[in-house]
């Protein structure tokens, strides 16, 4: 009964922050109940909760959930919320989240988990070889 009305509570406070803020989201635009909720719910037994927590800690970039997903992505036993930890770490982007993320290519005993993981590395590297692209034409067009 306590967690389904926990769920419920995170449930609701995710509505409301998912509607109240933009797509853009940083730390300091998070309140720090919602931070707390979050990682209380990754660290809850119940797996509905932990996965919907990770999901939501990726989408706002939270870099205080970085240490529980790397504990999830590490010993969680279910590759459902392996493969949720992975992403919300792509989606964090700090360089601890992304390392981690290439190490589970290499160490994860799933091939599931394994190859889905190596889709977020490669996904983050395009996105960082598309990054350098702009910056080198933005320069060369500041410089003409």
């Amino acid at each position: 009964m306590k967690t389904l009305t926990t769920f419920i509570v995170l449930s609701f406070l995710l509505v409301g922050v998912s509607n109240a803020l933009p797509k853009q989201k940083t730390t300091t635009q998070v309140n720090d109940n919602t931070i707390k909720t979050l990682i209380i719910g990754l660290n809850s037994n119940n797996l509905g909760l932990q996965s919907s927590s990770a999901y939501m800690i990726g989408e706002l970039q939270l870099t205080q959930g970085v240490i529980p997903l790397l504990r999830i992505l590490h010993t969680e036993r279910n590759e459902e919320l392996r493969i949720a930890a992975a992403l919300a770490l792509y989606k964090i982007g700090s360089p601890v989240a992304i390392y981690a993320v290439k190490q589970a290519i290499r160490f994860d005993d799933s091939e599931r988990v394994s190859k889905l993981c190596a889709n977020f590395y490669s996904e983050y590297l395009r996105n960082k070889i598309s990054d350098e692209e702009i910056n080198v034409d933005v320069s060369k067009t500041a410089l003409k």
